[in-house]
């Protein structure tokens, strides 16, 4: 899984073009542009996006979807919760933005969840202020993923823009390209990703309902073009994981942290119903449900972002005491 782009976000137009369609006051320059760092992870150069702040109660850590990257992640929600004096990281996983892929490597998806269960104890070792981890669409599964791999107490709280679970067959047909694709091609390729087919490579807009990422037509054409977002290819075998990842701890017995959903109520991709085979099983620790009026699933809209980054700095405030 190779990256497509090289260097730092300040050098590429694609985030920039899309910015336009959101508020003003979420627009950045190349001074409110946060600070660009590489972590070292086994051999990856992995991309980071900053808003440091040494005296900020609490950090929050961004974590994409399939579909878009971290500096996105900044846009609407890194900038808007730094400004509200929490220090926010938001990192590119193996494949997506401007992280580079260790030359050679065939990454999975359980390559992500270790890549960010080791990233949070990285932050553990520079300080011990307490971390919230928030994820966009596949993201926010993502979250609980790791928050279920972690040593208990490396979490505070998670944030989920979705919370999917792709073994469920109805979350993974209404969240395929179409339904062929789902019940055809999805057996056929975890047949492939035991062979050398594993390294070939899909465009997540083939793959996936990418139509619906934003609900903009102009904004979708700017994302689904960009190959560090919407518009990147990745293996068969990253799919195939996945698509078929078994999370370290169930739902139903679940207990490292608070959850709060974070759902866009004119989501056309993964509506709020998708999420609730796993938050109903959520039992032994508080789950918050916020619907963000106007929003699409990248959302643009307000008063969604408004009402999000609202909802994500009172959930954090609560859980740090």
């Amino acid at each position: 899984m190779t990256t497509p782009a090289t260097g730092y976000y300040r050098d590429q137009q694609a985030w920039r073009e899309l910015q336009k369609f959101l508020p003003e006051r979420l627009r950045l320059t190349d001074q409110s542009a946060p600070a660009e760092e590489f972590w070292q992870w086994h051999g990856h150069r992995v991309h980071l996006d900053r808003y440091a702040n040494p005296d900020a109660p609490a950090k929050i850590v961004l974590h994409h979807g399939v579909g878009t990257n971290g500096r996105q992640m900044s846009l609407i929600v890194g900038a808007p919760l730094a400004a509200r004096g929490f220090e926010t990281v938001a990192l590119d996983n193996l494949g997506y933005g401007l992280t580079q892929v260790r030359p050679g490597a065939l990454v999975s998806y359980d390559d992500w969840v270790d890549l960010v269960v080791d990233f949070l104890a990285y932050e553990q070792t520079r300080d011990d202020r307490p971390i919230v981890l928030y994820g966009l669409s596949a993201g926010g599964m993502l979250t609980y993923h790791v928050a279920a791999r972690a040593p208990k107490g490396t979490l505070r709280g998670i944030v989920g823009m979705t919370f999917l679970d792709q073994r469920d067959p109805t979350v993974r047909t209404d969240t395929a390209h179409d339904k062929l694709t789902a019940r055809i091609g999805t057996p056929a390729m975890h047949l492939a990703a035991r062979t050398p087919a594993a390294r070939i490579r899909i465009p997540m807009t083939l793959a996936s309902k990418m139509s619906a990422l934003v609900n903009d037509p102009a904004a979708l054409k700017i994302m689904t073009r960009d190959r560090t977002s919407g518009g990147n290819w990745v293996p068969i075998r990253f799919l195939d994981s996945y698509l078929n990842y078994t999370p370290a701890v169930e739902p139903a017995e679940f207990d490292a942290c608070p959850v709060l959903l974070t759902q866009p109520a004119e989501d056309r991709w993964t509506p709020v119903e998708l999420s609730q085979p796993v938050l109903s099983r959520i039992t032994r620790v508080p789950v918050q449900t916020v619907m963000l009026t106007n929003a699409g699933h990248y959302p643009l809209e307000e008063p969604g972002l408004t009402q999000m980054q609202d909802a994500i700095a009172e959930f954090v405030t609560a859980n740090i005491r």
